[in-house]
């Protein structure tokens, strides 16, 4: 069986559900023919050119209780004019999507736009 984005769900309120397929479809949106890599055990889905984390991905959805987590693998390399980057690990950075009005935000865009340009850069490492 394939697993699927509804599986990462399951446990959700019907609010966050609705926030992890709102972000969904902005990454879609922005990256039509993204690959999305669904890994129902930790609750989490990831988006890039393949299946692999740290080097063909660059964004995730990971729902929590009130809240999902729209994350960067490389967030510390992206522009973030609006400090909207929560996160002190070394290269891994998330915003905290808690209301639908912050996916408008046209800032969580050109964050999505700017962390799918570091996949051919990841590609050839």
């Amino acid at each position: 069986m394939t697993d699927t984005f509804e599986e990462v769900l399951a446990a959700s309120s019907p609010q966050v559900a609705t926030l992890a397929r709102q972000a969904r479809a902005l990454i879609q949106d922005v990256m039509p023919n993204v690959v999305e890599v669904v890994w129902p055990t930790q609750r989490m889905a990831g988006y890039g050119v393949g299946p692999k984390k740290l080097s063909e991905q660059f964004c995730y959805i990971g729902p929590f209780k009130k809240h999902i987590n729209l994350g960067f693998y490389y967030g510390s390399d992206l522009p973030d004019p609006q400090n909207l980057l929560e996160g002190s690990g070394q290269t891994m950075r998330h915003i905290k999507i808690s209301q639908p009005d912050q996916l408008e935000n046209p800032a969580v865009r050109d964050l999505i736009v700017a962390a799918s340009k570091h996949l051919p850069k990841l590609k050839n490492t």
